[in-house]
């Protein structure tokens, strides 16, 4: 079981004063999280990319580079690289020299995206956006397997045996599929043998079982080997020393994001009994204490098969203190109970799960 951290590298007004963070400042503090969480022992550690004034990672590979050097064993990812207004072949060298500068700890982990920002930026209509990542991951794949690529398609010039380089240190480049719950996307994952990432920020995390299992059914009938096939999850979440304190810190900057995109997007108001409801249990928040936070991730594994979990950790402006703290209590504390139960529990089960 892989335990790490994702983010979207937020710079949104702080809570308390309005101010806002500058993205050269934020985007050194990401660093410093990721190096921390190496320290710490975590597994992973995820950058979003986004194209608007609230989010500084427009270039995810550029910001796992500035910390490749830095540390020695973490994995780093995006989370997600939106494939379908971007080109596959700088996608592919982008990560290759980050695969190069890290001694091949480099994965990409590619999606549609839920912000569109990036289409008319780049020149993309909204109208093939189901189109353009179908065929951008087609390029993605073939320049993964192949150090000479013949491709054509409907929305990027064609190229004709054409060598594309630096070539990574994994053969092949890790290619995840990141899906926020559609089963068309599962699906599509499953047939190509691809690893899956499900974003679980809402309702029931025990909701996604089916999916899981679709995408498992999808892979046998395509002849893949589905026990090599991981699934991860990435959700909202915070630790701290106790849970009402971690409810407490975390709650502000996570109303403040989830009443905007609410906005934008035509969500119901985002008030504590939301929030509080969302970190039950059944919910999926991931706030509290280490014990309190272990459980819900054990319960994870147990209910949907999920093999890789990321905590999205800060969601909007958090003091930064604050966020290396749940870092380090993720890595020291929260990773260490959930590989030993989730190992008792496989040698228990004989490795049947």
């Amino acid at each position: 079981m892989e335990i790490g951290i994702s983010t979207f590298v937020e710079t949104s007004p702080d809570v308390q004063t309005g101010q806002v963070m500058s993205h050269a400042q934020r985007l050194r503090e990401v660093v410093e999280e990721i190096v921390l969480a190496d320290k710490v022992g975590l597994d992973v550690y995820g950058v979003g990319e986004h194209h608007r004034k609230d989010y500084a990672a427009s270039s995810p590979a550029v910001v796992l580079a500035a910390a490749a050097s830095q540390t020695t064993r973490i994995r780093l990812t995006s989370a997600v690289t939106v494939l379908s207004s971007a080109d596959p072949v700088r996608v592919f060298q982008d990560f290759a020299t980050l695969d190069g500068l890290s001694n091949g700890r480099a994965e990409i982990m590619a999606g549609r995206g839920s912000f569109i920002e990036s289409f008319p930026l780049f020149g993309y209509d909204l109208e093939d956006y189901n189109e353009l990542f179908d065929e951008k991951l087609e390029l993605l794949l073939k320049l993964r397997a192949s150090e000479k690529v013949s491709w054509r398609g409907g929305h990027r010039p064609a190229i004709q045996n054409l060598g594309v380089y630096p070539r990574p240190v994994q053969d092949p480049l890790p290619v995840w599929i990141g899906s926020g719950g559609n089963a068309e996307s599962v699906v599509r994952a499953g047939l190509l043998g691809l690893p899956l990432v499900l974003a679980i920020i809402g309702g029931s995390p025990l909701q996604f079982a089916p999916l899981v299992q679709l995408y498992k059914r999808a892979a046998a009938q395509a002849g893949h080997d589905v026990s090599k096939l991981p699934v991860a999850s990435h959700s909202h979440g915070f630790i701290a020393e106790t849970t009402e304190l971690a409810a407490d810190k975390f709650f502000p900057s996570t109303q403040q994001v989830m009443n905007l995109l609410g906005r934008e997007r035509g969500w119901g108001h985002y008030d504590r009994g939301s929030y509080d409801a969302a970190r039950s249990v059944e919910g999926a928040l991931y706030v509290g204490d280490s014990e309190t936070v272990a459980r819900k991730i054990i319960n994870l594994r147990k209910h949907v098969g999920i093999t890789r979990f990321f905590l999205h950790v800060p969601l909007g402006t958090m003091p930064h203190e604050d966020v290396m703290r749940a870092i380090e209590l993720l890595g020291t504390e929260v990773a260490p109970r959930v590989r030993e139960a989730v190992a008792q529990w496989e040698a228990e089960s004989g490795g049947n799960v």
